[in-house]
């Protein structure tokens, strides 16, 4: 029917919400199966990173890791630096997947740092690349439609790793703080600029209500104008600039609150439309009085936005802005792949008649 697959990069730092965000994309499209490539090692298949559901395939990058962990103990360098990628493997493998072709993908095996036996890729409509380096590779670029980059900053970095690694795992605040450290000037050399080429970047701050508050977050949903078949989602009226304070009558939230905003701005030198959620709730239904208020959400029906948000109600951010930007980038997602599919049909029919 001419159906190309179409190609989505999302780009981020480990811990950073990917998985989550997967799960948000995956369940946009429906399907019965929905999971690991081969069933995965506890069902009798294989270890993978790879997911798949009836539509989509999901691929980590980690994957094309030149080296296992061992390897990178010689070489001296980290997973984030981009001389421990195949990029050529990894552009061969996104070109021939976009063609409608098979490919035998490697496999790096997070649970013993080695690289396995490859996997066999079928090519599904749509196909996600997810990992450090998305991006980082022109030619890769040139094969992505739609690229995303999900950007937490360093302080709300640092109150999740705490969360988890000192609440959760014992971890001394010094060892967290060195990690940390010992991360940044890869990923600011290698993973962070790449920000720059992403056509919708969710960006997860503390909030501005209340200064002392370290766990509510400020979340804007920075997206690039002129991208083809996107449309940039949007409060009130579509082009202007506006601060929102919704009624607590209608949506109850915890202290400090709860603030919208929605303004035209520069990012890169791009223009770029941003809608900002400042604040979390506390009931996923009451939600909808917000969604209707928004325009270009790319719903099927009133209340999608919140029905969706409530099918994770216990994914994380599933109160705040970070499940409402991230179920609205995964509906442009959709809308993109129905623009495109229903174009390549419109022309797989002209060609054959005009034959």
């Amino acid at each position: 029917d001419g159906e190309v697959p179409i190609i989505i990069g999302l780009a981020a730092d480990s811990g950073c919400g990917k998985s989550t965000f997967m799960r948000r994309v995956t369940s946009t499209f429906g399907g019965d199966v929905v999971g690991p490539l081969g069933g995965g090692f506890n069902n009798g298949g294989w270890e993978t990173n790879t997911l798949v559901s009836d539509l989509t395939t999901v691929i980590c990058l980690d994957d094309y890791h030149l080296n296992d962990r061992q390897g990178r103990k010689v070489s001296g360098l980290t997973a984030l630096n981009t001389a421990e990628q195949k990029f050529d493997l990894m552009y061969e493998h996104v070109k021939a997947l976009k063609e409608g072709k098979s490919v035998m993908k490697p496999i790096y095996n997070h649970v013993n740092g080695t690289l396995d036996e490859p996997e066999k890729i079928e090519p599904t409509p749509i196909i996600i690349i997810e990992g450090l380096h998305p991006f980082h590779d022109d030619r890769v670029r040139e094969l992505i439609d739609f690229s995303l980059y999900l950007d937490i900053s360093p302080d709300v970095k640092l109150n999740w790793k705490i969360q988890r690694d000192m609440e959760e795992r014992g971890h001394s605040l010094e060892s967290i703080l060195a990690s940390i450290e010992a991360r940044k000037p890869d990923f600011d050399a290698f993973i962070e600029p790449q920000k720059k080429y992403a056509d919708y970047v969710i960006e997860v701050l503390p909030t501005q209500l209340d200064p002392e508050d370290k766990k509510t977050l400020r979340v804007r949903a920075i997206q690039k104008k002129g991208v083809a078949d996107f449309n940039p989602a949007y409060l009130f009226d579509e082009g202007s600039e506006i601060t929102w304070v919704p009624s607590a009558d209608k949506l109850s939230t915890p202290a400090p609150g709860m603030k919208l905003a929605y303004t035209q701005e520069q990012y890169f030198g791009n223009d770029v439309s941003v809608l900002e959620m400042d604040g979390s709730f506390d009931n996923i239904q009451e939600l909808v009085y917000v969604e209707s208020n928004l325009g270009n959400t790319n719903s099927k029906f009133y209340g999608e936005v919140t029905q969706a948000m409530l099918s994770l109600a216990d994914s994380p951010g599933s109160n705040n802005g970070t499940g409402l930007m991230q179920t609205l980038a995964a509906f442009a997602i959709r809308e993109l792949y129905n623009k495109k599919s229903a174009a390549a049909k419109l022309a797989a029919t002209t060609a054959a008649a005009a034959a």
